[in-house]
């Protein structure tokens, strides 16, 4: 357990250039058999500012952070992927991952970047995600249900045999 004052969920930023080599150790340690190189998230924070968040850790480093764009809503794109652009015709909100270190998890730290992130969904009426690792009950809890389509199951290969595709529905602005 980490002595110093932890990290304040209201301290999510948005990402900046510099953090992203923080990004790449921190999803390293949370995702050690999904590594993505760290120009795939150059390539987010480029494309989506927005969706791209951290939480600094004290002392430095980070303690968690978000990531998310627009895209057709059944097509996630596969692990460890430059886009080079986003879809002009996107339907969804595709939450990338929201990963908190193991040393600050069980604070609700995640909450607020979540929160964000899917008022970011409004828009297109949709926000979309692929669970990993057992995660649906936690996704479910913030409104995702799974989606059974055998289609999906090419776009999912690189994501493992656990992974389950979920959608929420937003509220669409008119």
């Amino acid at each position: 357990m980490n002595a110093a004052r932890p990290p304040v969920a209201a301290d999510w930023r948005r990402m900046a250039p510099g953090d992203t080599a923080a990004v790449v150790a921190l999803a390293d340690r949370v995702h050690p058999t999904f590594h993505e190189d760290e120009a795939v998230f150059r390539d987010r924070l480029v494309l989506f500012p927005d969706g791209s968040l951290v939480l600094p850790a004290p002392g430095g480093g980070l303690a968690a952070y978000a990531i998310a764009y627009p895209v057709r809503r059944f097509a996630p794109p596969p692990l460890d992927t430059v886009l080079g652009r986003l879809p002009q015709d996107a339907d969804a909100l595709y939450i990338h991952d929201v990963a908190v270190a193991p040393e600050w998890r069980g604070r609700g730290l995640a909450e607020p970047a979540i929160a964000r992130l899917l008022a970011l969904s409004e828009p297109f009426g949709a926000a979309v995600l692929v669970s990993v690792y057992g995660t649906p009950p936690f996704w479910a809890r913030h409104g995702f249900r799974p989606v059974e389509d055998a289609a999906l199951a090419p776009k999912l290969a690189s994501y493992g045999e656990d992974a389950v595709f979920m959608q929420r529905e937003t509220m669409k602005e008119t």
